[in-house]
């Protein structure tokens, strides 16, 4: 899988490496993460447009998760309005502390657009569960493949986190983006992992 060979980074860019990754068979989990205590992942039938921002905002920030806030209200309740897209909400204790979105818009396809863990809760085993449930949730439209995305912005386990999932990249790509911390969309210190251009 090659790398196509972008542009010098000027500053206030990053180039950011994209890893497509798919399964085109249901996991064969054995012993498949039990329900953390207190822990309840929630479809929501109705997603306000500030509620998803807010989701987007709590998981993302940290990796740089930018496309979704620069999207018009209007196209984006529209999307989020559609019956083939669902985003969930997991919740321990009633704390919010993770969501995910499954797009189902393309024929014998879905994708997983958004996963992830609010920072506080990551590293405690959450995600392997939260993951499996989405896993099974994909697959229950018989698609023949599920596919997602990660980047070089993502926490530094994800990559590995999807392949142990059962999932396997089949494309990469080097993408140039305006850094969304220089752009206004996210604050400065976001993803001190991620160096900027200056």
């Amino acid at each position: 899988m090659p790398v196509s060979i972008g542009a010098e980074v000027a500053p206030g860019k990053l180039s950011s490496v994209v890893t497509y990754l798919e399964t085109t068979a249901p996991p064969r989990i054995i012993g498949e993460p039990p329900a953390p205590p207190g822990a309840a992942i929630e479809r929501l039938e109705t997603v306000p447009v500030s509620l998803y921002r807010d989701l987007y905002r709590r998981v993302g920030e940290a990796w740089l998760w930018w496309e979704q806030l620069q999207v018009p209200d209007d196209e984006l309740a529209a999307r989020l309005r559609d019956p083939a897209v669902e985003v969930f909400m997991f919740r321990r204790s009633g704390d919010v502390i993770g969501y995910a979105e499954l797009d189902r818009r393309e024929p014998n396809a879905v994708e997983i657009v958004f996963f992830g863990l609010v920072p506080e809760a990551i590293g405690q085993g959450l995600g392997r569960f939260f993951f499996a449930r989405m896993q099974e949730i994909a697959w229950q439209s018989d698609p023949h493949r599920v596919w997602l995305h990660t980047c070089t912005e993502d926490h530094p386990r994800a990559l590995g986190f999807y392949k142990a999932a059962g999932f396997r990249p089949y494309c990469r790509e080097r993408v140039i983006i305006d850094d969304p911390r220089s752009t206004g969309l996210l604050p400065a210190g976001s993803a001190p992992h991620v160096p900027p251009v200056r």
